[in-house]
């Protein structure tokens, strides 16, 4: 079993601390497997298998509530059972209507510690917010990390799908995944298939998270929305940018409606976007910002080969891994010239620039030149495949592999 220490580490903090514990992410991401971490991590710490109850709403035992009364009518009579403390916990908790309230009110009734798992990011609705205000922490779940990645093909036993001679087995492997993604399905499908796993997550996703969830009717446009972002992922979008890109080809349709698509999207945990910020004058640019997708298979299921952006995939990359590391993340802009990440963490910060290759000389003073003009002390890093160091005046130059073994 891969170990998923990244979040286990958080989780161990939180066992029997008097808060509700929300585990969200993507579907298929890991969430269910995570839960079945936690439980053995319970049972390590002498928890008897009656005092932890777990249910799978998509299982086909339980697949059939929606209500909270169905919930309730299996739940309450177990947790009025007067022998200690009881540990519950529930995969895809929104398939139940009202569920929050079904949630708080075991957490108010009962001597009770709750995980609840969820695709959608109404978990944290603000309604939601004020219902549990003080009561919830959340972990977010990502697709595996390289790390993971690595740890996950060598349980499976198998073998790294791409082979080229010139590179080394890590390098194959790095491309496997940068081809490929960090789903577990998609890793453990065989090469023939993994395309065809990819595209069935895709719609899963996209039908069930997001076109049923919400009721969209105009199925259509939302795919192309959805396609204009993959094939432009990492770089800046607007709103206003996809109505006009959509007006040519005349279909009617409103910029309030881009917004909702795109927040349709976002809380599906198909995407996730970051903001600009002007680093000199230290406030947020409006109507500026880019949108990444929370796993980088999805270039590869979705665009022809011509279509992808290695430099965009690769700062995909980078970007989900300053993600699961919980930094706060925006993009910066200094003078004419663009940071790629400015990424915060309590105290810490960084900067970052992402290229996939930096031989040129054009090239490496595109990305150093930015860097260069920021006059703080803060740590400064550019990252790429190249094996060479290109490291100068004080900004560290990172190889994405050590950059995704080593960075915490």
């Amino acid at each position: 079993m891969v170990n998923r220490d990244l979040y286990l580490d958080r989780i161990k903090r939180l066992i029997d601390l008097d808060v509700i514990k929300i585990i969200t992410g993507i579907r298929r991401c890991g969430k269910s497997y995570f839960l079945n971490l936690i439980m053995d991590e319970l049972k390590n710490r002498g928890i008897s298998d009656e005092n932890i109850i777990h249910i799978d709403l998509e299982h086909p035992k339980y697949n059939y509530m929606e209500k909270r009364k169905e919930l309730d009518d299996i739940l309450i009579p177990v947790l009025e059972k007067n022998d200690g403390k009881k540990y519950l916990l529930i995969d895809e908790i929104q398939n139940i209507d009202e569920w929050e309230k079904i949630i708080n009110g075991y957490f108010k009734a009962y001597n009770v510690d709750i995980y609840i798992t969820g695709s959608n990011s109404k978990l944290l609705s603000k309604e939601l917010a004020t219902l549990l205000t003080g009561r919830y922490m959340e972990i977010k779940m990502y697709p595996f990390s390289f790390n993971e990645f690595l740890d996950y093909k060598k349980e499976l036993d198998h073998e790294c799908i791409i082979e080229n001679e010139l590179k080394t087995p890590i390098e194959n492997l790095f491309e496997e995944y940068f081809q490929y993604g960090g789903m577990p399905l998609t890793i453990s499908a065989d090469e023939k298939d993994k395309i065809v796993t990819l595209q069935d997550l895709y719609s899963s996703i996209f039908l069930n998270d997001i076109v049923k969830r919400y009721s969209i009717r105009n199925i259509g446009l939302l795919q192309r929305i959805t396609k204009f972002l993959i094939e432009n992922a990492g770089n800046l979008i607007s709103a206003n940018s996809i109505y006009k890109f959509l007006k040519q080809d005349k279909l009617s349709i409103t910029p309030n409606t881009i917004y909702n698509y795109l927040e349709y999207l976002e809380k599906g945990y198909f995407i996730s976007k970051v903001t600009k910020e002007d680093i000199i004058e230290l406030k947020e640019i409006n109507n500026s910002e880019k949108y990444y997708l929370i796993d980088q298979g999805f270039y590869k299921s979705n665009l022809e080969e011509k279509l992808m952006n290695k430099g965009n995939r690769l700062e995909n990359i980078v970007y989900l891994e300053l993600l699961r590391n919980d930094y706060k993340i925006t993009i910066g802009k200094i003078n004419k010239m663009e940071i790629d990440f400015i990424a915060r963490k309590k105290e810490e910060k960084i900067y970052i620039q992402v290229a996939y290759e930096l031989k040129e000389d054009k090239t490496i003073e595109r990305e150093f030149k930015p860097l260069l003009e920021i006059k703080d002390n803060y740590p400064k890093y550019v990252i790429s495949t190249d094996k060479d160091d290109y490291s100068q005046k004080g900004i560290k130059h990172l190889n994405i592999i050590k950059f995704l073994k080593e960075f915490k």
